[in-house]
């Protein structure tokens, strides 16, 4: 069992401020929410599920107008159909790119899962093997390097430039806003056509405005991740302009046919729910990565961001430089979940990714990173990439139940 002295409620007095400035935005993004759902009437009717083609699904279309009002785009797709938001981000990449085009990346390489969509191992269904090319450009100290950004797109031939906002397993800082509103303004003055897409997975609702609200074309993310709420059980969504988003409903769809087709299959209520509890969900996981950052720094770990930094998503970094120590820290959140606690967890091969992973993820829906998790790629520097937390509460206590265990292995040595 978990013990909570004394000492650990006075530490919690500190984190205070911070806590107030994430309810602060969770009241805003809040607001957000509920103002759509009173301009779209949302009512119960809307929860009702279509099977089949999914033809005239007034609860699904409603869901994707919600979306529109708080991104403030004129069209959304989101749907249950999207498997992940891998799936979501290949999609728009395959509609919108055609061959020849060039995709950018201008916060290095994407996350791992992306490997095969680009075509980095050659995969023969990726845009690579459509002749569709790749350019990157890499963070400059945290921050895009606006020098060679504004060099290549001067050159020319650049379709679409793709941000991955969250670190993903790279070592880097993850993108905020105001960065972003920065690297859109500069593009834009460039080239006013070039399209600009956001892989916005574990950033939603952490900030008080979306990347749409600053200029970017095209949003995507997944609905097991923060906007989910922890009560959708799959699904993803794309936002932006009905061009942008007619183009990807045809690619997940069928040509000719795009957002009219696709049944719900009873995902409206939890779509819905979901979104609903989102905002108070995030500021949850937030507190428990605060939390988190707090007391493994003062054990003499170093964390990513520190407990009082401004963040841009849900993640915290904690270098171990110690397989043994990363692998007994995931196995301790896995251990403090709710659902398969007494889970052995050990690193293992997985779809998508290069080294082995290490992986706690005791949740209602698999693999729901908004819920208490834990992962890590094996290799050096051994680091864990911890987030989620439905509540504040449940997120404290796995995090004491894996720095106990973290406490047990470093005593054993």
């Amino acid at each position: 069992m978990v013990i909570l002295n004394k000492n650990m409620f006075e530490l919690e007095k500190k984190l205070e401020s911070i806590f107030k400035k994430i309810d602060e935005i969770s009241f805003i993004n809040s607001q957000k929410v509920i103002e759509s759902f009173w301009k779209e009437n949302i009512s119960e009717s809307h929860f009702m599920s279509s099977t089949g083609y999914g033809y005239g699904d007034i609860g699904r279309d409603a869901v994707e107008k919600v979306f529109a009002n708080i991104f403030h785009t004129e069209d959304a797709l989101v749907r249950n159909q999207f498997i992940s938001g891998t799936h979501a981000l290949s999609t728009a990449f395959f509609a919108l790119l055609r061959p020849n085009d060039v995709l950018l990346s201008i916060t290095g390489k994407p996350y791992d899962t992306l490997d095969s969509v680009i075509g980095f191992n050659d995969n023969p269904s990726s845009l690579k093997a459509f002749d569709i090319k790749y350019e990157q450009i890499d963070l400059l100290d945290n921050d895009f390097d606006y020098a060679k950004i504004e060099s290549r797109l001067k050159l020319g031939n650049i379709k679409l430039i793709e941000i991955q906002r969250s670190k993903g397993y790279s070592l880097r800082k993850s993108v905020s806003i105001d960065k972003i509103e920065r690297v859109v303004k500069l593009i834009k003055s460039i080239d006013e056509n070039i399209i600009i897409m956001v892989d916005n997975c574990y950033c939603e609702f952490v900030s008080d405005k979306e990347p749409t609200d600053v200029g970017v074309d095209i949003c995507v993310g997944s609905l097991i991740k923060n906007l989910g709420g922890g009560i959708a059980s799959n699904g993803a969504y794309i936002v932006g302009s009905k061009e942008i988003i007619n183009l990807c409903a045809e690619r997940l769809n069928v040509a000719g046919e795009g957002k009219e087709v696709g049944p719900s299959l009873g995902a409206n209520k939890s779509f819905f729910q979901g979104l609903y509890m989102a905002p108070s969900v995030v500021a949850n996981s937030l507190k428990t990565v605060v939390f988190a950052s707090y007391i493994l720094e003062n054990l003499g770990y170093k964390v990513e961001p520190k407990w009082n930094d401004e963040r841009a998503d849900i993640v915290q970094t904690i270098y171990f430089n110690d397989k043994d120590k990363l692998i007994s820290f995931v196995k301790g959140i896995q251990n403090g979940s709710a659902i398969d606690s007494q889970a052995y967890v050990e690193p293992s091969a997985m779809p998508g990714y290069l080294d082995k992973i290490i992986m706690a993820s005791g949740s209602f829906t698999q693999g729901s990173s908004i819920e208490l998790s834990c992962d890590g790629p094996l290799r050096e520097p051994y680091v864990a990439y911890l987030q989620g937390g439905l509540t504040y509460e449940y997120g404290k206590i796995g995090v004491l139940k894996a720095i106990e265990n973290l406490k047990n292995i470093t005593s054993d040595k």
